[in-house]
């Protein structure tokens, strides 16, 4: 780790599969992390969550040979004001991004680094939340992040030369690569990924195959590692729902609009791995 990004405080609000993710990645980094959400018994879920990522890490070989970074876990939002950079991870949701985000901007100092992991929502619009604009920027972390070496990193309009310089730190010293891109519902891997995704889940809707004839063929023939159903899992259909309708609303394009088919498996709680059930059955709540 270069001396100039070793002091790191990072801290990360919302503690749900990407929030558990990103902190896990930092944590076997030895980054220290305060980990924040609005709920004790989510906190006491993500603890476990992130506990077991980083023994997974560990196995895979995959952290440096450095002791891990500590984690704190808090409720509180003023816990990000010592912060150097902070991570925005709250539900795919413009309002709930933005009141976070403005909550955020409002306790750190001018300067800190300000990061949304959106998945689809234009950093531009998230940017009129914040105090400082050009302390903002996107990085989207892939899931599982401790495993996925690059990001997509979203310069916004308002995004600030030394903005995208500390992300350029921040990734280094994460053992990250950053593909920058401009800003635009969705970016470049979810304005492919979802609208896929949303089409594969209308092929099983129909009956043309199933969710693991689908994946087998796009696995099989194009080379995908996964699949669009088994990834849908992992990123959780719920947010991949809410995903799907930033685009929409934001493109118009009828194959951003959810289908009913992933509508019906939220309605009825069946999220994918996280829920222990989606297009595939994992038989227990999965972390």
């Amino acid at each position: 780790m270069s001396a100039e990004y070793a002091d790191h405080r990072l801290a990360v609000v919302g503690a749900g599969v990407m929030g558990t993710n990103i902190t896990a990645l930092a944590l076997g980094h030895g980054v220290p992390v305060v980990l924040v959400d609005v709920d004790e018994a989510v906190l006491s879920r993500a603890r476990e969550i992130v506990r077991q990522k980083l023994r997974h890490a560990q196995l895979m070989g995959v952290l440096p040979d450095r002791p891990p970074g500590q984690l704190v876990t808090s409720m509180s939002l003023g816990d990000v004001a010592d912060a150097t950079v902070v991570i925005e991870a709250v539900t795919e949701l413009p309002e709930t991004k933005a009141k976070a985000l403005a909550g955020i901007s409002a306790e750190v100092r001018p300067g800190t680094l300000l990061i949304s992991n959106t998945s689809c929502i234009p950093i531009d619009e998230l940017a009129c939340s914040v105090l400082r604009p050009d302390d903002l920027a996107g990085v989207h972390f892939m899931n599982p992040s401790y495993l996925i070496k690059s990001v997509e990193v979203i310069r916004g309009p308002r995004t600030g030369d030394r903005t995208m310089q500390a992300v350029a730190g921040l990734l280094e010293c994460l053992g990250r690569k950053g593909l920058v891109v401009r800003d635009a519902p969705g970016f470049v891997i979810n304005r492919l990924l979802h609208p896929l995704i949303n089409t594969a889940a209308m092929v099983v809707e129909e009956g043309t195959a199933s969710a693991e004839v689908v994946d087998g063929l796009l696995e099989g023939c194009l080379g995908h590692s996964t699949g669009p159903l088994r990834t849908a899992d992992l990123i959780g259909l719920d947010n991949l729902v809410d995903s799907l309708n930033v685009l929409y609303e934001r493109t118009g394009e009828d194959c951003c609009r959810p289908c009913e088919l992933l509508l019906e498996k939220v309605r009825a709680g069946h999220l994918g791995r996280k829920s222990g059930r989606g297009f595939y059955d994992y038989g227990k709540v999965a972390s």
